[in-house]
């Protein structure tokens, strides 16, 4: 059976910007339930697909078998699955998909009750593991860091007094210790274990550190000429995004003329579409509130070579 169309966020504003055409190959680094890939498949490109999930592969039945291929590994692998500069364009939508939230068997809502997993793939440490074993001060810094979380210390203490009793399991159980841990919702637009569950999923697939070997990979991959969009939804993401794009585009500060001179840069490798980031239109922020905090940043691969890590 078929899986039910997806509709991904800021789809048109990613088309524009990617411009998927026949006879051109696009990499779309996060598949999900495949509303990216089906567009750039309609649009005539050929496309190569990554995801880390293998319950994603249910979402690539009907696509046409010429011009798709669904590669289950982390998006960071694109340049060594595809090649070199093989590519016309990259797209990314960052986070954790419609698809997994949905779900309540992958653990990763705090809304709907189900074993405390997080994991985007089948491998490594649970996000009950982490919850249960990590240090009480790690648990508060995931929760800073990763959530941007400001109680976090009182999570963490709520957590360790509460696991030292029975160990977490189930989502709901420990969504109301984090809920209790700051005095309950009293009405909050946003539920109180939002950015605990955030930093949590974060750090249970390291996707920060994915996202910025994905960028380089991607730099890898892409012709000269090809494009790079991303969609993030949290500033922890569009920050790397931003930094990477302006980095690689030359537009880091150039330094005081009082200090020692700065030394030399690879030629840029990239070039900005736009300046800034753009967000969804008024309709689908209506139609979809999921949308209200994704971003989008693009840029154009130049000829300059791929820059080393050092740089």
């Amino acid at each position: 059976m078929t899986a039910a169309p997806h509709t991904p966020v800021m789809l048109p504003e990613v088309l524009d910007a990617l411009q998927p055409a026949p006879g051109k190959t696009v990499i779309d680094g996060t598949f999900g339930a495949g509303g990216y890939a089906r567009a750039f498949l309609d649009a005539g490109a050929r496309v190569i697909a990554f995801d880390r999930d293998p319950g994603a592969r249910r979402f690539a039945e009907g696509l046409a078998p010429d011009r798709f291929r669904l590669i289950e590994a982390r998006f960071s692998e694109m340049a060594d699955e595809a090649g070199d500069g093989a590519v016309d364009g990259v797209a990314l939508d960052l986070g954790v998909s419609s698809m997994q939230l949905d779900e309540a068997e992958r653990g990763f809502s705090f809304l709907r009750d189900g074993p405390l997993d997080m994991r985007m793939g089948r491998e490594g440490p649970t996000a009950a593991d982490l919850v249960n074993t990590a240090a009480q001060e790690e648990l508060a810094r995931i929760f800073f860091v990763y959530g941007e979380e400001r109680q976090s210390r009182r999570i963490a203490a709520a957590i360790a007094r509460r696991r030292a009793l029975a160990p977490f399991a189930r989502t709901l159980d420990l969504a109301e210790v984090v809920e209790r841990a700051l005095g309950g919702r009293r009405g909050a637009k946003v539920h109180p274990a939002t950015r605990a569950f955030q930093g949590l999923r974060i750090a249970v697939n390291e996707e920060l550190a994915e996202l910025e070997a994905g960028l380089a990979a991607a730099e890898r991959a892409l012709k000269s000429e090809g494009r790079l969009c991303v969609v993030t939804f949290h500033s922890l993401e569009d920050r790397i995004v931003k930094t990477f794009l302006a980095v690689r585009a030359g537009r880091t500060p150039s330094g005081s003329r009082h200090a020692p001179p700065k030394p030399a840069q690879a030629q840029p490798s990239f070039r900005l579409l736009w300046g800034g980031a753009r967000g969804p239109s008024q309709a689908e922020l209506s139609a979809n509130p999921r949308a209200r905090s994704a971003k989008l940043r693009a840029a154009v691969r130049t000829a300059a070579p791929v820059w080393r890590a050092a740089a």
